[in-house]
């Protein structure tokens, strides 16, 4: 698809040539007087799919039958939980299966990560960071320089956008750690900068580090399951990401994470040490002396949070049918069309600050509302639009390509034009 035009006729069209539209019923939608709601906001929590339940009584009839004997019997024998999981995730994250498990939330594995990878000397211990990264993100990093007795004012750099600017260019973040150089420890950015939606080039961020001789590790929030990720052929050090956005994993649904391979089967690499990452041949010995699993799971800490993790197993089966390379196909369509509807309306009283470049963002535009932006936000809600608002002044719109459409898009168009 290669051109849009305002017609309501278009939408339609394209949603009955859509080869993803009937994924769409296989997810549950909010309701507001009576109708379905246009769901927007896929990049802070995905819909519930229709398969959860089972999956989630699947599980419960296994503890009910089985009791502990659910470890070693039923549909899916819990010891190995986290290992049905990795191989559909390291597929989404363009990973080998061995460089990827599913354990903890986010930012607990980040804390993980920082604690193996983070290893100052007086020489080198800066950490490149975006300026207003997600907070948690900033809350880690501070908190984790402080726990080696650094400044965060002096260790922690913070890269902005250039003056009247919104994003932040690959240019400005390569030359940044070029001059850096080898006081550079740590390259730490967003995969998808959540406020402005824009994507930062992966590949040439890691390569630029690299060259320095410093890490590079990723927040894959906003990205994971939302555009096509290649985090091995890239090189990139580690990276974590939550799966209940464009995952569907549900809330406070199980983080994941990436380690390279060269850090993965390296058992003498440091890392916080607990029963679910021994070697399972020696696991239950019971013995002194912490033997890592050759993975990424070597990083496990406690048992499979089983009851947490069925919603998201369900979820990565559909991923699984349908493949990235569609999703993101789908995505870059959907999210052109959006954007085309929204310049085509004489006096817009907002900038979309999400990279015009489809290579430079995924699945939502970042809406600038110098004035009104929370009474917009307020009314587009009370219409039955579920979108999210971040100060100061951004709406963010998601149309997700796994249960959004085309016509999703027209009639948020269509009320936009009454609500601003």
């Amino acid at each position: 698809m290669t051109s849009y035009n305002l017609s309501p006729t278009f939408a339609k069209e394209a949603d009955q040539k859509d080869p993803l539209a009937k994924y769409r019923d296989k997810f549950y939608f909010p309701e507001k007087n009576g109708k379905s709601v246009i769901y927007f906001c896929g990049n802070s929590l995905g819909l519930q799919g229709k398969d959860v339940p089972a999956a989630m009584q699947t599980e419960l009839n296994s503890w009910r039958d089985y009791a502990i004997g659910g470890f070693q019997q039923g549909t899916h024998p819990w010891l190995y939980y986290q290992e049905y999981l990795a191989p559909p995730m390291a597929k989404i994250v363009g990973a080998l299966p061995h460089e990827v498990t599913v354990m903890n939330t986010l930012t607990v594995n980040l804390h993980l990560m920082l604690l193996s990878f983070y290893q100052p000397t007086a020489t080198r211990k800066l950490i490149l960071m975006e300026k207003g990264a997600f907070p948690s993100d900033q809350y880690a990093i501070e908190t984790f320089v402080k726990h080696y007795g650094l400044n965060p004012d002096e260790v922690i750099i913070e890269i902005a956008p250039s003056e009247g600017n919104f994003c932040i260019s690959t240019d400005e973040i390569t030359n940044t750690i070029q001059q850096l150089g080898d006081q550079l420890a740590m390259v730490m950015l967003g995969g998808i900068q959540y406020y402005t939606g824009q994507l930062f080039d992966i590949p040439a961020i890691t390569q630029a580090a690299h060259q320095v001789g410093a890490l590079a590790a990723f927040d894959l929030a906003h990205a994971v399951g939302n555009v096509s990720l290649h985090l091995h052929d890239w090189q990139v050090d580690f990276a974590v990401w939550c799966t209940y956005k464009y995952l569907n994993g549900g809330p406070g649904a199980v983080g994941g994470a990436y380690i390279h391979e060269k850090y993965a089967q390296d058992t003498s690499f440091p890392r916080l040490a607990g029963w679910w990452g021994n070697d399972e041949k020696t696991r239950f010995r019971m013995e002194k002396g912490f033997i890592p699993k050759p993975t990424a799971g070597g990083w496990n800490i406690s048992t499979a949070q089983v009851l947490n993790m069925c919603c998201l197993r369900s979820s990565l089966e559909i991923f699984n049918e349908v493949g990235m390379e569609a999703i993101r196909t789908k995505s870059r369509q959907l999210t052109g069309y959006l954007e085309f509807l929204l310049n085509s309306l004489p006096g817009l009283p907002c900038k979309i600050i999400t990279p015009s470049n489809p290579d430079e963002r995924g699945a939502q535009l970042s809406l600038y509302f110098a004035e009104n932006g929370r009474n917009i936000f307020n009314r587009l809600i009370d219409a039955g639009i579920v979108v999210d608002y971040r100060e100061p002044g951004v709406i963010r719109v998601a149309p997700a390509p796994l249960y959004c459409s085309y016509q999703d898009v027209f009639q948020f168009y269509s009320i936009i034009q009454d609500t601003v």
